[in-house]
C-alpha cells in the first residue's frame, strides 16, 4: 500500500472567521494552528502549505488563565541593553494582535514551512475585517 502524498496543484484553500471573544487563549492558538497547517484535513502533507486560510477577530476580548503579570513577553534590538520586557497585561493593552500572533507562531514548525503559514493568519482587534470578498466560513471553538 502506498503513501498518500498530496501535490501542490491538488491543493484547495478555505477561508474561516473565527471570534476570539471569551476563548482561552492557548485553546484558540491550537485550533487556529491546526487549521493553518492542515491537520484537520484527511489528506494531510507535513511537508506543503495545505492548510487553510484563518481570520481571528475580537482578540482584546480573549480570555486567560493564570497569572496575566507572570507571562513576559520579550524583544530585543541586537544592541547592548537593546533588551525590552513587557507582560500580559500591557502586552494585550496596546498590542492585542501581537498575542495571538506570538502564541500561534510558537506552535508552528520551526522552519520556512511554519514562517509561510503564518502569512495565512489575519488577527483584528475588533469586528472589522476586510474579507468579505473571501466569504469566510465562521466556526465555534467551544471553551
Amino acid at each position: 500500500m502506498k503513501t498518500f502524498q498530496l501535490k501542490p496543484k491538488d491543493i484547495v484553500k478555505k477561508w474561516y472567521i473565527i471570534d476570539a471573544e471569551k476563548i482561552v487563549l492557548g485553546r484558540l492558538s491550537t485550533e487556529v494552528a491546526s487549521i493553518l497547517r492542515g491537520k484537520n484535513k484527511p489528506a494531510f502533507t507535513p511537508h506543503l502549505d495545505c492548510g487553510d486560510n484563518v481570520i481571528v477577530l475580537n482578540v482584546a476580548k480573549v480570555a486567560f488563565n493564570g497569572d496575566m503579570k507572570a507571562k513576559m513577553y520579550h524583544r530585543y534590538s541586537g544592541y547592548p541593553g537593546g533588551l525590552r520586557s513587557t507582560n500580559l497585561e500591557d502586552m494585550l493593552k496596546n498590542y492585542p494582535e501581537r498575542v495571538i500572533m506570538s502564541a500561534v507562531k510558537g506552535m508552528l514548525p520551526k522552519n520556512k514551512l511554519g514562517r509561510q503559514l503564518l502569512t495565512n493568519l489575519r488577527v483584528y482587534k475588533d469586528e472589522v475585517h476586510e474579507h468579505a470578498a473571501q466569504t469566510p466560513e465562521k466556526i465555534e471553538i467551544k471553551g
